[in-house]
């Protein structure tokens, strides 16, 4: 009886043994994405590009980020709430971009690698209808990007500043400004098409893929 009971937990023993060995290998674990560039955001008083103590704060601290990472890119999109036409908050979101463009170079960020432009009421922080005064959506976004970092958001920073130099238009509404919306909200992947499309069609070279 003994050697019977032997016999059998061998048995048991050597089939968990085969089954081990018959069980596939784990996939080695994922490598976690890449943290996010620093962003900063600088908010704006209503129909105002001038800088505010607190604004400055935050631009330095835009610029102390670039300085730690070696031939970084800037890019600085300029918003509006829904107050006035869409017209004019297309102008009044260039204006303060290019406020913000301004103070970065002060504080030692190199103009040529700073891209700024405007998409007026388009990339809404805060939803909301027309003709509201809203704080939140009167801002300036800054995001700092590495150059080892250069990806599609680069990228289609590098298409939003081309085409504000070429472009003899500033459409407040549309595909264009939708699309650097999209490129300023992280979603670079839908904007990069119609801004390549735009640029091709008024027959300006894009700028090369560093990807």
């Amino acid at each position: 009886m003994i050697s019977m009971l032997k016999s059998l937990f061998a048995v048991a023993a050597a089939a968990l043994l085969l089954g081990a060995c018959d069980e596939p290998d784990m996939p080695a674990a994922a490598p976690p994405p890449p943290p996010p560039p620093p962003s900063f955001m600088v908010f704006f008083d209503w129909d105002r590009s001038n800088l505010s103590s607190q604004a400055m704060n935050t631009i330095q601290q835009a610029a102390s980020a670039y300085k730690t990472r070696g031939g970084a890119r800037v890019t600085a999109t300029g918003h509006t709430d829904t107050s006035g036409s869409p017209e004019y908050n297309m102008a009044l979101s260039l204006r303060r971009a290019n406020t913000v463009k301004d103070a970065l170079v002060k504080e030692g960020v190199p103009a040529a690698n700073i891209s700024s432009t405007g998409v007026g009421e388009s990339g809404l922080l805060v939803k909301t209808a027309d003709g509201v005064r809203e704080p939140q959506n009167r801002r300036v976004e800054i995001v700092v990007v590495a150059s080892a970092g250069y990806n599609q958001a680069a990228y289609c920073a590098d298409l939003m500043a081309l085409y504000r130099k070429t472009s003899t238009a500033s459409p407040a509404q549309g595909p264009v400004p939708d699309a650097m919306a999209q490129c300023t909200a992280g979603n670079p992947a839908a904007g990069i098409p119609v801004l390549e499309k735009a640029l091709t069609d008024a027959r300006v070279p894009l700028p090369p893929k560093k990807m």
